[in-house]
């Protein structure tokens, strides 16, 4: 195990080592000045010339590559172009609460709903239940969320204009808590946000669980006269669960900074939203900071699902 969890942190700092480098040299070689952005119509060229300096933008990009990269080896992410002297973990720090919550909850509708829609699908293989459940299953899979978001916010707007229902089309109220208010406003970001979640859930879980079902095992567990309840879900599901681990640790990966399009549309003030707005505003330390944010989480979610493997069943020897 512990030489398992060595290879996954070395390979983690490849990885960082890459993310670092492609997303400084696309902010590097991307047209624009993000200085003159930011002084706008009050353009000076001494001050122009005392911002360069002080943000490093006048070195030779090797060299402030290098600064970059020793900045945030002391956990220094430096500091926004848009907002002068606000550090971008302070930026960072304001929407992480929201994301956090947003993409926990958002989780959790999916596990809940989809993983059963697809044992149901798979035991009742051939029937309407089946053809209804991953019709809509491919529905909801194949719009995007933020179609979904504005279906949502056009049918909420078409009911309040027609039968007077008074329901928020955006925001997110206040962060970790639950007031009626609070409810109704984060009910539809959260439902959109699963939805893609899901529909792969769902679909995933009538594959593996159909492909389990027709093991030989299955058919000798059946054949011994063991109750159907105990052949699903003691001997099926153990198996049947392994490919959705994999694909819920990439889920975790995802929780903070995986509600880009959700967040935008339900003008959400998460991690996706300031990183869309950085993209606007030529903001490159808030973008190269949600990559490394993104990638790092992405790389230890995968490392979860391989641990997660070993509760699900202990055989399982992670190498």
């Amino acid at each position: 195990m512990a030489q398992f969890l060595i290879k996954r942190l070395i390979g983690l700092v490849f990885v960082l080592v890459g993310v670092t480098f492609i997303t400084f040299i696309i902010g590097y070689a991307a047209p624009g000045d993000p200085i003159q952005e930011m002084l706008g119509n009050h353009f000076n060229l001494a001050q122009y010339m005392r911002l360069k300096h002080s943000y490093g933008l006048d070195l030779p990009w090797y060299q402030q590559y290098f600064n970059y990269v020793f900045r945030l080896l002391r956990g220094d992410l430096g500091y926004s172009f848009q907002t002068v002297n606000r550090p971008v973990f302070a930026i960072l720090q304001d929407g992480l609460p929201t994301s956090l919550e947003l993409g926990l909850w958002g989780l959790l509708v999916q596990l809940i709903i989809g993983v059963p829609l697809g044992i149901l699908a798979a035991l009742k293989s051939g029937t309407w239940i089946d053809t209804l459940s991953m019709g809509l299953a491919i529905f909801l899979f194949a719009v995007p969320s933020f179609i979904l978001a504005s279906l949502f916010q056009v049918a909420i707007v078409y009911l309040h204009l027609s039968f007077g229902v008074d329901w928020p089309v955006s925001g997110w109220g206040n962060t970790w808590q639950y007031s009626p208010t609070d409810i109704q406003t984060k009910i539809g970001p959260i439902i959109i946000y699963a939805a893609i979640g899901l529909a792969y859930f769902a679909r995933l879980t009538r594959t593996s669980t159909l492909e389990i079902l027709r093991q030989d095992y299955i058919r000798t567990a059946r054949a011994k006269g063991l109750k159907e309840r105990i052949v699903i879900y003691r001997h099926a599901m153990r198996n049947a669960l392994i490919p959705i681990i994999t694909v819920l640790g990439v889920s975790l990966g995802f929780l903070v900074s995986g509600a880009f399009f959700t967040e935008n549309v339900f003008n959400i003030s998460g991690i996706g939203y300031i990183t869309i707005q950085s993209i606007y505003t030529r903001d490159y330390p808030v973008i190269q900071a949600t990559a490394v944010l993104l990638a790092t989480a992405v790389v230890l979610g995968n490392l979860a699902s391989d641990l997660l493997y070993t509760v699900v069943d202990p055989r399982i020897k992670v190498s």
